[in-house]
């Protein structure tokens, strides 16, 4: 079913295909790329019209307000000596803060520039611009998970400016890096929206594909990096039923989280720990991600049953949470050998661990499961994008004047 949908519904994406380098498929070049401009085709309108379908259109000015925006606040931030922590330990210091503003606005005027048609020189520009900034933007709201679990839990706020910091980077990274794909699509001449090579503009409606499974290959990479979580997640589990496990106590276990809300608590009571079932969470998303019950909602959702889910609903807190996990589990893999070898001082012991060597083993088991998890969410949601990706409806591939003379010769 998912690859007859497939064939009908979907494209191959931006991926695949022979290097076009500045020009587009079938011997395009940037002038006739021209033809997927930023305006959708007059009288192109679909049955399911709105602002969202003609998203190429507007989002580079919405990418550059947001860019003034936020370098305004970072700026304000900055005058008045706010503190806006990157992560619990590393707050942004005010010179960091004015650099961000200056990249902001920096990315502001590369998205202006992509609603225009450039030169050669004018074109690598705004490029870089936005392969510089995203990154950036990308890494500044690697603490966001953490925020939602924090909220989650009903533990109220650790900090306003920074969760505000992590929202509005995230809403900034998602807009530039929408921004940078319809304007690759565009200088390659393909649909900015879809991405298929299409003659006509980009307000129509939307093919999408049908129900379909991860490749085996996929699913089991995902389930071998969701193997990760296990130590982490079995200490913690030890900790929470009473038990003592590498130089911590339960009754230490439970001091260090006597301030944690009502809801914390109440499920501590009944053995579950509340960061391990945030993970139980990020992986029933996996599951989705994976399996076609994640494309079109099953029959235990209801009156959504057999409803399709849209894309962005389980996309959206995958590509968010992936970032900061990875990256964050990645430097703890990176910390505990060095740690434990000598290379970095001994981690000490703080909170309820009584032994360096305990809190060496947690900093590892830390880093298996959130880069564990971290790099199935992006391997997961990789896989669902590609498998999802709509095109617009109607479209059909060009085809190169030579294959179309051949054919007819065929015929003939």
């Amino acid at each position: 079913m998912g690859r007859a949908a497939d064939v009908t519904g979907g494209g191959a994406g931006d991926s695949g295909g022979q290097s076009r380098g500045t020009g587009g498929h079938g011997g395009c070049s940037y002038e006739s790329a021209r033809a997927y401009r930023l305006h959708p085709a007059a009288g192109g309108r679909g049955e399911d019209g709105g602002w969202a379908r003609r998203w190429p259109a507007w989002v580079p000015h919405a990418a550059a307000v947001w860019g003034v925006l936020f370098a305004v606040v970072q700026v304000t931030w900055a005058a008045s000596g706010a503190i806006v922590p990157w992560s619990p330990d590393v707050a942004y210091a005010p010179a960091v803060q004015l650099l961000l503003a200056a990249l902001a606005l920096l990315a502001a005027a590369a998205c202006l520039a992509t609603t225009r048609t450039l030169a050669g020189r004018g074109r690598v520009t705004s490029a870089a611009a936005l392969i510089l900034t995203i990154p950036v933007f990308v890494m500044g709201m690697a603490s966001l998970p953490a925020h939602v679990v924090t909220l989650a839990s009903f533990s109220g706020v650790d900090s306003v400016t920074g969760l505000a910091h992590d929202v509005v980077s995230a809403v900034g990274a998602a807009l530039l890096i929408l921004v940078a794909l319809s304007y690759r699509r565009r200088l390659r001449g393909r649909c900015p929206r879809c991405g298929q090579d299409h003659p006509g503009g980009f307000d129509r409606t939307l093919a999408h594909p049908g129900p379909s499974l991860a490749p085996k290959r996929t699913r089991v990479a995902v389930h071998l990096l969701m193997c990760g979580l296990l130590p982490w997640a079995g200490v913690k589990t030890i900790w929470t039923l009473g038990g003592d496990a590498i130089g911590v106590t339960a009754d230490g276990w439970r001091e260090m989280n006597a301030g944690e809300s009502g809801l914390a608590k109440a499920l501590a009571s009944v053995g579950i720990d509340v960061t391990v079932l945030a993970a139980m969470a990020a992986i029933f998303l996996l599951l989705g991600l994976l399996h076609p019950w994640g494309q079109v909602f099953p029959r235990w959702t209801l009156f959504l049953s057999g409803r399709r889910v849209p894309r962005l609903l389980p996309l959206l807190p995958a590509w968010l949470s992936s970032v900061g996990l990875s990256v964050y589990g990645a430097f703890l893999l990176i910390l505990a050998p060095l740690s434990a070898t000598g290379v970095l001082p001994k981690l000490e012991p703080s909170g309820a661990f009584t032994t360096s060597s305990g809190i060496t083993w947690m900093v590892a088991f830390g880093g298996l499961a959130f880069a564990g998890l971290g790099f199935a969410l992006i391997v997961a949601a990789r896989s669902y994008s590609a498998r999802t990706r709509p095109r617009c409806a109607g479209a059909e591939r060009r085809v190169p004047a030579t294959a179309s003379r051949a054919g007819r010769t065929a015929h003939t």
